[in-house]
């Protein structure tokens, strides 16, 4: 298994709790990346959206591409999966500055590529922000010219979306950077089974999470690519006892005074007491990161791990709180050989 974590660009991931004592900024970014470094983590994913997701809109939030080159430059090891969403970058440019990053990362860039999501924010920014089977349209466009401008002296392109004449992209990447996507539809799924290689999911039971990689390693096959790789979102707690990992479960997902990142939240928890209890721990960690319930004991966490992995799984990309703290703890108690 693949050890991944997010870096905390929103300054947490807990949407009940305030303050977790990890700031969106460069310098605890910086800091924490090193030490994942050190601790053996593979990859960071950087979350792209100019909009605070988890504490409010109006919270800071920091820019995914910058703060991906100045770690380029500061770090030695790990990969640095950056998301892009298309509909943000014009693929062109977007692959001069990429292919730029590369080389100051020595061959470390990745991409999540993510057919944007929240409306509200690109009509904010003033964007073009598209039906979702356009979305997934635009993005194989978008895939096309940045691998054409990666892989050919002089790129021509005419498609619906995008146009290039002879663009020179010099250097190229040090490495071609891998692609990582995600998604659920079934355009999603062709389409990154078609031009992506790797696919990454949100959390699930391993009961959910292995149909899904067997359908698309049976949809790679299907059009003659490699073999693909797999990961998937997670919120992790490892303590002594499992009655310890249960009182922390209890402390992030009990909502006292809702804070800004519940818009319209008594609307979404309308229905019986047990779908408010479920919706609430949905909610309360981005990306459905308890779903895989690694709560518990180093060794529960480390048996479910061989569970996911024996069903294809590599790669977990791991939400914590706090973030540096807690990633101490998994990498002593549970990535131990």
């Amino acid at each position: 298994m693949r050890y991944g974590y997010w870096t905390p660009v929103f300054g947490g991931w807990l949407r009940n709790v305030a303050d977790e004592g990890m700031d969106a900024s460069w310098d605890y970014t910086r800091r924490l990346t090193q030490r994942a470094e050190h601790l053996g983590y593979d990859l960071t994913l950087i979350a792209e959206l100019n909009l605070n997701d988890i504490k409010g809109i109006d919270q800071p939030a920091l820019d995914a591409w910058s703060t991906a080159a100045a770690l380029a430059a500061v770090t030695q090891s790990i990969e640095l999966m950056v998301a892009v969403r298309p509909n943000f970058h014009h693929p062109a440019l977007f692959a001069k500055a990429a292919a730029n990053i590369d080389q100051i990362a020595g061959g470390r860039l990745a991409l999540n590529v993510v057919s944007s999501w929240w409306a509200d924010e690109a009509r904010q920014y003033g964007l073009q922000f598209d039906e979702h089977d356009d979305r997934y349209a635009r993005t194989s466009e978008w895939l096309d010219v940045v691998e054409g401008l990666w892989t050919q002296d002089r790129f021509s392109f005419d498609g619906q979306f995008y146009r290039t004449r002879d663009a020179i992209c010099a250097p190229k990447p040090a490495k071609r950077p891998t692609v990582y996507a995600g998604g659920e539809s079934e355009k999603a799924k062709a389409m990154i089974a078609r031009q992506c290689d790797a696919y990454v999911m949100h959390g699930d039971p391993v009961t959910a999470i292995a149909p899904k990689i067997a359908d698309m390693a049976a949809r790679r096959e299907a059009v003659g690519g490699a073999p693909m790789r797999y990961g998937m979102a997670a919120y992790a707690i490892v303590r002594d006892s499992e009655a310890e990992a249960k009182r922390e479960l209890e402390r992030i997902t009990t909502v006292t005074d809702l804070p800004a990142g519940y818009a319209n939240f008594d609307q979404w928890l309308s229905g019986t007491q047990l779908e408010r209890e479920l919706k609430i721990q949905e909610y309360s960690v981005s990306n459905r990161g308890l779903r895989p319930n690694l709560v518990g004991t180093p060794e529960q966490l480390r048996e479910r791990i061989a569970e996911y992995e024996a069903a294809g799984l590599d790669l977990l990309l791991l939400q914590m709180s706090p973030q540096a703290e807690e990633m101490e703890r998994f990498a002593a108690q549970v990535m131990v050989p």
